[in-house]
């Protein structure tokens, strides 16, 4: 059997929508889940691939290979991984900002944003977006997903900072939330069913992408968000993992590995 991670938020439905109508391989397992807990999964090898949170593959970059041309990723704004928050993100010196816990890549990188290009150092407190916080004063929330989605038609936070559009502002580069990562374990003795999973992504993602507007009918009442929002969204997603998405990925490792947060080893890249 192969144990094959997917992100369970409506921005990889261009590939996973396909997939569910079309690959039928009985010994393929897909598990659904947020990005965090497919992190840990595919750590404990309780998962022999699928798509990760980049900062997964920073992290333990020793047990991990990266699929070739697979991503889920964006120029510019990315229109679901938010800092939402009550004051100027400028402002947020001191203040509390709670980081949501389904995705590890997108706490380091509004870390990074705050810090390193706002120059500010708020206090953090990680736990759920929309559960209790202890009497904690909450300035701003990082939210990604279908959580951010939801916090943006609720437009209850006066200021919205999409972490995409900063990183590319300021480096010029798209953002790789996550990479499609296999066990370099698995690989090694099923080379060809890791090879094989590959080739079906992309085949989905070719078709998804030319069936976005059936495709965007069919997710958008999950959120619930009207169909041309959703169209609009999942245009501005991407999936591919060519050269610029690779420099923007080595980009954000340098900075975590500067940072202390990610292993050296991760820089170069390995591909399969």
């Amino acid at each position: 059997m192969v144990r094959i991670g997917m992100v369970n938020y409506i921005n990889t439905a261009p590939i996973y929508e396909v997939w569910k109508e079309r690959v039928r391989q009985p010994d393929w397992h897909v598990i659904e889940a947020p990005p965090s807990t497919l992190n840990r999964m595919l750590a404990a090898d309780e998962l022999d691939l699928g798509f990760v949170s980049s900062y997964e593959y920073a992290a333990r970059p020793a047990r991990y290979r990266i699929l070739a041309d697979l991503s889920i990723s964006a120029t510019g704004p990315v229109g679901s991984v938010f800092l939402f928050s009550m004051v100027p993100p400028a402002e947020l010196q001191g203040r509390v900002v709670l980081l949501t816990g389904q995705s590890d890549t997108s706490v380091c990188l509004v870390r990074l944003v705050l810090e390193e290009f706002l120059g500010v150092a708020p206090a953090y407190v990680r736990g759920e977006v929309f559960g209790a916080h202890d009497g904690a004063e909450i300035s701003a929330v990082l939210a990604i997903g279908d959580e951010a989605l939801r916090l943006r038609q609720e437009d209850r936070y006066p200021f919205c900072l999409d972490l995409g559009e900063a990183w590319h502002r300021n480096t010029g580069l798209p953002f790789v939330f996550a990479v499609c990562a296999v066990r370099e374990e698995f690989l090694a003795a099923n080379a060809d069913a890791a090879r094989a999973v590959g080739t079906a992504f992309l085949e989905c993602r070719r078709q998804g992408l030319d069936r976005l507007p059936e495709i965007c009918d069919r997710v958008a009442r999950r959120i619930p968000m009207d169909c041309e929002a959703c169209s609009r969204y999942l245009r501005a997603m991407e999936y591919d993992l060519g050269a610029v998405k690779q420099q923007a990925l080595e980009r954000f490792f340098s900075a975590l590995i500067k940072r202390g947060e990610a292993d050296p080893a991760a820089l170069p890249l390995k591909i399969f």
